[in-house]
């Protein structure tokens, strides 16, 4: 405080003739004792702005990295590859290349991105890259074709898990006995233990069929049957989470997010239209957990699957034997009370949305009515039966 710090100045003093003489005064018992205040005090002062100075010097590059973004000159050396996950977001991105030590920092390529508006463009997959290139460099290199590793396998929709080894085997040349065996474990491959929940009294099978999405992937060099299969159920969770799926089937079907799947994946193998997805599961709905209650699912698709999954060739309708729709050893009978043991298929968004908001109505009965696929739909035999005439005589059944 100022008010504290004496400077050794006094009052000035009235000569003989009452003039004001300005001065020193020499202070009793000593001598200079104000010029030694006043040399620690602008000591004192020096020290504090030496501090400041040098904190200021300190933080000079601090705080020039914050105004001066972080980057590389150039178009780098070298090479590398980086793996773009699908649904990354710029920030994701930008993660990917910084820990590959593509770009300096996360900046850099962020803002090289948002000033370039094809940017937008730059998909998910695997990049041949240099190191340490600018920011803008990365973001043309990753624009240019040329320079993505395209080894790309598209999962049609409602295709069974042992199909999808099949698929990805003849790709990568990874044995089938590999993916089955890491498949073994879903939880192992990300599916979330909550999954494998039932609200409907029946026993948990944990399988991994439903948590393939279908779509086209971008197989990184190196890939194993693991890496692989943990991609499409990251890419199953990451589409489901975005439609509010498990929440919305919970709330509004009041059924858990399983049996919903596995009512998607009726949908996916009995609708022979896309139009259709969502009454085939109303369907499915409506007669294990209807007014009706008659608990009753009756749907020959689960019987294929079972066949598919022992070995032997699927049928149509007409060419199952009664021992076949009613075999006491196959857990997805026909004539199975309730849901099916696990989804039969991997189904895509359309079949899961039909599962997650089907139309109001109470269909029980559904038949293929054309060579388009769609099927006409009753609420009672009789009517059922009206609509088995006309597909006959469009040469359908």
């Amino acid at each position: 405080m100022i008010d504290d710090l004496d400077l050794g100045f006094d009052e000035p003093e009235r000569g003989e003739k009452g003039r004001h003489r300005r001065g020193f005064r020499k202070r009793k018992g000593g001598s200079g004792g104000g010029r030694g205040k006043t040399f620690l005090a602008l000591m004192m002062a020096l020290v504090l702005l030496g501090t400041i100075g040098g904190g200021a010097f300190y933080g000079f590059d601090r705080i020039q990295n914050y105004f001066v973004t972080p980057d590389y000159d150039g178009a780098g050396s070298g090479e590398v590859t980086v793996e773009i996950k699908n649904g990354a977001l710029l920030a994701d991105m930008a993660a990917a290349l910084v820990a590959a030590d593509v770009v300096k920092s996360q900046k850099a390529f962020i803002e090289a991105a948002e000033a370039n508006s094809r940017s937008k463009n730059i998909q998910p997959g695997t990049y041949k890259l240099r190191k340490q290139m600018s920011g803008e460099s990365a973001v043309t290199a990753m624009l240019d074709l040329k320079n993505k590793i395209v080894n790309g396998l598209t999962i049609p929709e409602g295709r069974t898990s042992k199909n999808i080894y099949k698929l990805l085997s003849e790709k990568t040349k990874i044995p089938v006995k590999e993916f089955e065996a890491a498949a073994k474990d879903p939880e192992a491959l990300g599916v979330p233990e909550w999954w494998f929940t039932r609200d409907d009294g029946k026993k948990v099978v944990k399988s991994i069929e439903g948590f393939l999405y279908p779509d086209t992937y971008e197989i990184p060099p190196k890939a194993t049957a693991e890496s692989i299969l943990k991609m499409m159920v990251d890419n199953f969770l990451s589409v489901t989470g975005e439609m509010k799926f498990a929440d919305r089937v919970q709330k509004e079907r009041r059924v858990s997010p399983y049996e919903a799947l596995i009512v998607s994946s009726l949908a996916q193998a009995e609708a022979g239209n896309k139009d259709d997805l969502g009454k085939v599961a109303r369907v499915a709905y409506n007669r294990v957990y209807g007014e009706f209650n008659c608990n009753c699912l009756e749907m020959d698709v689960t019987v294929n699957y079972y066949l598919e999954s022992i070995g032997k060739p699927t049928k149509t309708s007409a060419q199952m034997t009664a021992s076949e729709l009613d075999d006491q050893k196959n857990p997805y009978n026909r004539k199975l009370r309730g849901l099916i043991p696990t989804p039969i298929n991997n189904p895509g968004k359309q079949a899961l949305e039909g599962a997650m908001a089907p139309p109001a109505g109470k269909w029980l009965y559904f038949v293929a009515i054309d060579k388009q696929g769609h099927s006409a739909f009753a609420e009672t035999y009789p009517e059922h039966q009206r609509n088995e005439a006309k597909a006959r005589e469009a040469g359908i059944i």
